[in-house]
């Protein structure tokens, strides 16, 4: 069914004029560019879903700097918020899309060198090159202070560079991507402030795509390995041994994003649940006219506007300048957790139709599932939240 914009929502203090034109742009877009149904090839969808981003401008807001195709020169996050919600609403792979090429390019445009930003972003922002955000490792998931692969300063015959070993998984678009952002223990202190980011290619000599991932929302996935796999000196993105700052100023970036994304899921499976309740017919009437029926829709809008509001407020404290652990962590689990309540009580309504292959509801349900994982699971952002909070306790004492 057609999704509209909540004139209301927009309506909020949280946003200006030129986020709710961006907004009205995207679903006028997205309406005649974005499939809600996909073909079996998640890669060969997920390249030409890029290629459109990309080639219909929406890329310019995962990047930033106007001098390497960004729309400013710094990430709007209520844009990028906005951007997935819509997306998500649409089709979770274009979400998928365009959500890693903002991940995937997310240091460079923060920490990254002149020359780094020019060759990678402007080809990010054209939908040309096709980024990955390369940080789990199969013993190090939300404890990146495991992490095992390593990196060496070398300096030999070929100069001076970096000698990579190891391997990383549950990579999002492992297997497609030009390039992968890629953090990896240079040892300058113990535990996380001992990792360093590096800008790996794909064609680069050592590194391997070990193992494809079959997930039940599919998109491109991967284990990678890297045996002796050689860098220059100049793939070192920032300083060495300040990989971990950089990764979680990254995912602090966007992990108010994946709420956002989470929020279209669950928009677009009300609209499936009112369109279910208002037309099922059932004991001579619609399923609508139940009160059960009417307060479990009640409870569904509650979720998907108090998702919204943490969602956007982290956004837009971010945007004025604040920093957002805190916020950013009580959007992503309040927004994914609700999403998946959403969701499970719209595919009930669609009863028995819910759980057949290819149904809006199904394929929700299938795509909502992970992001209350990725990112920091919902454990971990409660850990987040709660640490932050007596943080700031220690502080007042």
């Amino acid at each position: 069914m057609a999704q509209t914009l909540d004139a209301r929502f927009l309506g909020l203090p949280f946003f200006e004029d030129h986020h709710r034109t961006l907004a009205h742009d995207l679903q006028a877009w997205a309406s005649q560019h974005v499939p809600h149904d996909h073909g079996p090839d998640a890669d060969a969808e997920c390249r030409s879903l890029v290629r459109a981003l990309g080639q219909g401008g929406w890329l310019a807001h995962a990047v930033a700097g106007r001098d390497v195709g960004g729309a400013g020169d710094a990430i709007d996050t209520r844009a990028i918020c906005l951007l997935r919600e819509n997306l998500a609403r649409h089709s979770g792979l274009a979400d998928f899309a365009f959500a890693m090429q903002g991940l995937g390019s997310g240091a460079i445009s923060l920490h990254g060198s002149a020359a780094q930003r020019q060759r990678y972003l402007p080809r990010v922002a054209r939908g040309e090159a096709i980024a990955a955000f390369a940080l789990s490792e199969p013993q190090a998931g939300s404890d990146v202070a495991a992490m095992a692969c390593s990196a060496q300063r070398v300096s030999d015959a070929q100069g001076e560079g970096w000698v990579l070993n190891g391997e990383k998984t549950w990579i999002s678009n492992g297997g497609i991507a030009d390039f992968y952002v890629l953090f990896a223990r240079t040892g300058e202190a113990p535990g996380a402030r001992g990792i360093s980011a590096f800008i790996v290619d794909a064609d680069a000599p050592g590194f391997e795509v070990a193992e494809r991932i079959d997930v039940m929302a599919p998109h491109p996935l991967a284990r990678l390995r890297l045996a002796n796999c050689r860098l220059p000196a100049d793939a070192l993105v920032g300083e060495a041994g300040q990989g971990f700052k950089i990764a979680m100023r990254t995912l602090d970036v966007f992990r108010t994003s994946v709420a956002a994304a989470a929020l279209g899921l669950a928009r677009r499976a009300m609209d499936e649940a009112l369109q279910r309740a208002t037309t099922r017919a059932m004991f001579g009437g619609v399923l609508a006219d139940f009160q059960l029926t009417q307060a479990k829709l009640a409870q569904m809008a509650t979720a998907i506007d108090s998702a919204a509001l943490l969602t956007y407020r982290a956004a837009w404290l971010r945007d004025q300048g604040h920093t957002v652990t805190r916020e950013a962590a009580m959007a992503k689990m309040t927004a994914t957790e609700n999403a998946q309540t959403v969701i499970d009580a719209a595919l009930q309504m669609w009863g028995g139709l819910g759980v057949v292959s290819g149904v809006p509801v199904e394929r929700l349900y299938r795509e909502i599932r992970a992001l209350r994982i990725y990112e920091g699971a919902t454990e971990v952002q409660q850990l987040i939240i709660a640490r932050e909070m007596l943080k700031e306790m220690a502080l007042a004492a």
